[in-house]
């Protein structure tokens, strides 16, 4: 762990970017948007390594097939996923919140570095049934910071709790602007049935 702080720390004192960020409880689920570059995982790495925090992440099982490459995103935290098929993961990480007394899991709820209508529901899910704080977390090519924001906690109604988010992340710009998409969720447009 010394290692890493060592790197992250050696990396923010020479690098032009600022960490910036607020408390986080000790389980907490953070996202990471806007979401347009390999970048933003090193950018949250770094950020957690300088603070000698351990976390998990997901990534696309191809990436931890990679010989060395593979089992160096396992070792730091990484958690493959296989997206051509659901295997109950919202379960999975649930179940391992509820195992632990420190836990905090990033994700990227766009779930691509390319532009997308919707954002993946995961997130969403994940911090409703484990009951977990959601903390915002950003990387801001525009002032060049990265880091994340206040942490808030989900009411249930996507809508409310999407115009939060939104707000949030309206002037944040990505190291590649033009594959950036809104804060949104399809949950958002499904009518209830009467």
């Amino acid at each position: 762990m010394r290692i890493r702080r060592f790197v992250a720390n050696t990396y923010m004192l020479f690098s032009r970017w600022t960490f910036i960020h607020e408390p986080l409880e000790d389980k907490t689920l953070i996202i990471g948007a806007p979401h347009t570059s390999n970048w933003d995982s090193v950018f949250m790495a770094l950020c957690f390594w300088s603070l000698e925090r351990p976390f998990h992440f997901l990534v696309k099982e191809s990436v931890t097939k990679v010989p060395l490459f593979g089992s160096f995103v396992r070792a730091i935290g990484g958690i493959p996923i296989d997206r051509s098929a659901a295997h109950g993961l919202v379960g999975q990480i649930v179940a391992q919140a509820s195992q632990t007394e420190h836990f905090t899991v990033v994700l990227t709820p766009k779930g691509t570095r390319s532009p997308r209508q919707y954002w993946k529901s995961g997130f969403y899910r994940i911090a409703l049934e484990a009951d977990l704080p959601l903390a915002l977390g950003y990387v801001d090519a525009k002032t060049r910071t990265f880091g994340w924001g206040p942490s808030i906690r989900l009411s249930g109604d996507p809508k409310s709790d999407m115009d939060v988010i939104r707000a949030f992340y309206a002037d944040k710009v990505g190291v590649n602007p033009q594959l950036a998409s809104v804060p949104r969720l399809r949950l958002e447009d499904e009518v209830p049935q009467p």
